[in-house]
């Protein structure tokens, strides 16, 4: 069956897709988005000081083994129209025994030219470099944005995650783009009381005396533990699609970076002896701080971003994780109590789960369980160079 490709594709013409190369060149790259999504509900603007990091090797490890490229579309005035980025990780590559590339940060006017146009950059420069297979969004690292909103473009967007127009989704598959994986994000509300089940297993295990729960006041209690937890995470990560181990550098990195962002409130491990064998991690959800600071953290966007959690009630859950030798044993239980009442003790009303794929059964049982509900859905894409 043919497709009626005509009726999304716009007035604009696209003469050319120029590589990023100059200052000025990624200073418009990262601006585009602002412009493109000026009017679009609930949108939020990262950090153009974090954008801008993403694309400097003294501040993101992951170029060292990342070949990539950045492009601007540009119509026939020289107006930016869209924007795009290619990227090869070799570790990941490697470790796979995959010739796999990526495409991340996909942004255009709602025109399939563009889209196509873009895509087509990026999937002649896969092929180039030997590449067989294209997969996306899906940045340098599991740390990036992964998957297209694809249900839920009526809620608020969470913190490294896409926040695309609906066009986007049927450009792609309009233009053959396959369905790769599909992340869901449950919305879960804080209860005011535990679920009986919640609290039998809790006091089995707690009374057990092998396995213990942490929390936390403050960063320096926090701070010995914030390695540990990074350690784990690299470990039950490992065989996510997309993700590739961080080196030692890399997690140096991301724990000086987490020393400082995370609240102490919202992050919870539990110990076999001294060992971390499970830990989750919530923020308060920062779209509408970020929103208020417009891309910027000064004169005063700092100022919101430490008032996040005055300006929502809802929490999101960022990280997660259990050593595998210990799962099925109620370390789930142990952490999802004492966020839930965590949670309620600050006055959040509801929680987002973040990406959860879909094919992980045993998070999506305990997320409806505690009356948690699929609310957003994304996709990663697919298609052989």
């Amino acid at each position: 069956m043919s497709v009626d490709l005509t009726r999304w594709v716009g007035a604009t013409p696209v003469i050319s897709v120029e590589p990023v190369s100059r200052r000025r060149d990624l200073a418009e790259f990262v601006r585009f988005p602002e412009r493109l999504h000026r009017s679009h509900h609930d949108w939020t603007p990262p950090l153009r000081k974090d954008e801008h990091r993403l694309f400097d090797p003294r501040h993101n490890r992951a170029l060292a083994y990342c070949d990539h490229a950045l492009w601007l579309a540009r119509d026939e005035g020289g107006a930016t129209v869209g924007r795009i980025v290619g990227i090869i990780n070799r570790r990941y590559n490697e470790a796979r025994g995959e010739r796999t590339a990526r495409f991340s940060h996909i942004d255009c006017i709602e025109s399939l030219e563009v889209a196509s146009v873009l895509l087509e950059r990026v999937r002649v420069w896969a092929g180039e470099r030997g590449m067989r297979r294209m997969i996306g969004p899906m940045g340098f690292t599991d740390q990036d944005p992964e998957g297209l909103l694809v249900d839920g473009f009526d809620e608020e967007p969470s913190i490294a995650s896409y926040f695309n127009f609906p066009y986007v989704v049927r450009f792609l598959e309009a233009l053959a783009w396959m369905k790769e994986v599909d992340y869901v994000v449950y919305k879960v509300p804080v209860p005011e009381t535990l679920p009986p089940v919640y609290e039998r297993v809790f006091a089995r295990v707690m009374q057990s005396g092998r396995l213990r729960l942490l929390e936390f006041d403050n960063r320096r209690q926090l701070r010995p533990f914030i390695r540990p937890i990074l350690d784990l995470m690299n470990e039950t990560f490992r065989d996510l699609i997309g993700y590739s181990e961080l080196d030692a550098e890399e997690l140096a990195d991301l724990e000086r970076r987490y020393r400082y962002v995370v609240d102490p409130r919202f992050v919870k491990v539990v110990l076999d002896g001294e060992e971390v064998i499970g830990f989750i991690i919530a923020l308060p959800n920062l779209a509408p701080a970020l929103r208020r600071a417009r891309g910027r953290l000064l004169p005063v966007g700092w100022l919101w971003l430490l008032r996040a959690d005055r300006l929502t009630r809802r929490l999101d859950l960022l990280l997660g994780g259990i050593r595998e030798a210990y799962r099925g044993r109620g370390v789930d239980v142990l952490l999802g109590a004492a966020m839930v009442r965590a949670a309620r003790r600050s006055g959040f009303e509801y929680m987002d789960s973040h990406h959860e794929l879909e094919s992980n059964t045993r998070v999506q049982a305990e997320m409806q369980r505690m009356g948690g509900t699929v609310y957003k859905r994304y996709r990663v894409y697919q298609r052989t160079v």
